[in-house]
C-alpha cells in the first residue's frame, strides 16, 4: 500500500500525564503500566515524520468533566474499575489531562468522555475539514479506546492503520486477542513499518 502524507493523520488515544506520568492519577495510585509508558517514545518518530511531510497529529485525551463543586462526572462502571479517581483527575486544562511531553504538541486536541475518540467529539469534523483519507491509530488501551475508535472509523468509511506495537493493554493476552479481532476492520503494522511506509511516500 501507499500513503499520501498530506491526506494522513496520526491519532493517539489517551497518551496523557494522568495515565503515564509518575505524578499522574494512575502513577500516584500505583496503577501505571510500563507497557503503556513505552508507547510515546515509539510513536514520536512517526509523529515527527508525518508532520514534516505535511500530515497532522491529533491527540485524543480522556477527560473527566468537573461537576458542581468540582467533583468529576464519572460513569458508574469507571467508579467501580478505578475507585482512586477523584477531584482534579483528568480535568480539562490540568497537568494530568495534558498530552505527555514526548509527543507534545499535537496539531489538534480532542477531549473525549468515553472510549471512542469519535463519540460526541469534533474528531470527525477535523478529519473531514483536513481532507484526511488515512488515519493511523495508537494509544491505550488496545481493547478499549483504541478498538472503539477503530470500529467507529470503520463505520464512517475512514481507512485506518493500527499500530500493533503503538498500542498497549494491561494484559498482553488481551492486546493480542484484540489485534486478532480487529484484523478485518483495520490494516495493522508496527510503528517502524508505518514510518518506512511514510518515508517512501
Amino acid at each position: 500500500m501507499s500513503l499520501s502524507p498530506k491526506r494522513t493523520a496520526l491519532l493517539t488515544i489517551d497518551l496523557q500525564n494522568d495515565f503515564l506520568h509518575p505524578e499522574g492519577a494512575y502513577g500516584r495510585a500505583g496503577q501505571a503500566s510500563p507497557l503503556a509508558q513505552a508507547l510515546p517514545g515509539r510513536i514520536a518518530p512517526l509523529a515527527a515524520a508525518l508532520k514534516e511531510k505535511g500530515g497532522i497529529y491529533v491527540s485524543a485525551q480522556f477527560t473527566l468533566v468537573p461537576g458542581p463543586g468540582g467533583e468529576p462526572l464519572i460513569a458508574e462502571h469507571l467508579k467501580k474499575l478505578r475507585p482512586f479517581l477523584g477531584r482534579g483527575d483528568f480535568a480539562p486544562g490540568s497537568f494530568g489531562n495534558a498530552l505527555v511531553d514526548t509527543l507534545a504538541p499535537a496539531d489538534f486536541t480532542v477531549e473525549k468522555v468515553a472510549y471512542s475518540a469519535f463519540y460526541q467529539t469534533r474528531l470527525e469534523y477535523i478529519l473531514r475539514a483536513m481532507k484526511i483519507e488515512t488515519l493511523i491509530v495508537g494509544g491505550i488501551v488496545t481493547n478499549g479506546g483504541v478498538a472503539s475508535t477503530l470500529r467507529d472509523a470503520h463505520l464512517r468509511d475512514i481507512h485506518t492503520i493500527m499500530l500493533t506495537d503503538g498500542c498497549a493493554a494491561f494484559d498482553p493476552k488481551v492486546h493480542a486477542a484484540t489485534l486478532l479481532s480487529l484484523a478485518t476492520v483495520t490494516e495493522q503494522m508496527t510503528c517502524a513499518e508505518a514510518l518506512n511506509l511514510l518515508e517512501a511516500a
